[in-house]
């Protein structure tokens, strides 16, 4: 019963802000928007954006990080069932090495919002500014410890993108992305030295492709390995 009454006391400090906003009058429909996979060496970087239904909560909502897959898994099927409306967005490595990372990260947010229905009169987004966005945005430093609709985006997104990865690891089994996602991990690496890096890995990156004079001069020249 303790551990019950200490989870509902944490899910409400978490739809603090929401609520707060909610009681000014001017916003109705608060949506959450977090994105996953920005910092990896390969596959998309994917965006989530959620609008709760007021007054339900998913017990157990966390950032993502903090839960574990077979958790994520479940509350994701929770979140789109009691959410007003959810999207989720993913933008190819390809993409990312034509605009950036940051620009990607961005892109992948707004269309989130984009593709809400109904649309939010506002949105609560993990550290990012938008000032494209369809809506006005509020920034939060660390949102999806500390909103509750942030934290339903950030594990809507990791669930997308970890099955992307798993599909990708079938393909290229060589890079354990099963295990390590795209990001940077030892086996990984490894790989890539070995194998050059797939149609999936983002060549901007300086650990994809190492430049000249970085002890990576053999590989500046081309775009793929032997998996091109």
């Amino acid at each position: 019963m303790i551990e019950l009454f200490a989870e509902a006391y944490r899910l409400r400090l978490m739809r603090g802000l929401e609520e707060l906003l909610t009681c000014s009058g001017d916003f109705e429909r608060i949506a959450g928007v977090d994105e996953v996979g920005r910092g990896a060496l390969a596959g998309p970087v994917v965006a989530a954006a959620v609008i709760p239904k007021p007054h339900s909560v998913v017990p157990g909502v966390d950032d993502s990080k903090r839960l574990s897959p077979a958790a994520r898994e479940k509350l994701a099927v929770a979140i789109r069932r009691n959410a007003l409306a959810c999207a989720v967005v993913a933008v190819s490595p390809a993409r990312i090495d034509c605009i950036n990372i940051l620009q990607a990260t961005k892109r992948a947010m707004c269309s989130a919002l984009e593709g809400l229905d109904p649309a939010p009169d506002l949105a609560i987004i993990d550290a990012v500014g938008l000032p494209l966005a369809p809506c006005p945005c509020l920034p939060v430093i660390r949102g999806d410890s500390v909103s509750y609709a942030v934290a339903c985006a950030s594990i809507l997104a990791k669930v997308e993108r970890d099955r992307t990865m798993v599909e990708l690891h079938d393909q290229y089994p060589h890079f354990e992305f099963c295990s390590n996602k795209g990001y940077g991990a030892a086996v990984h690496l490894a790989a890539l030295a070995e194998y050059g890096p797939s149609p999936h890995h983002r060549l901007t990156f300086r650990s994809v492709l190492p430049r000249r004079g970085e002890g990576g001069a053999g590989n500046s020249g081309h775009s793929v390995g032997r998996f091109g």
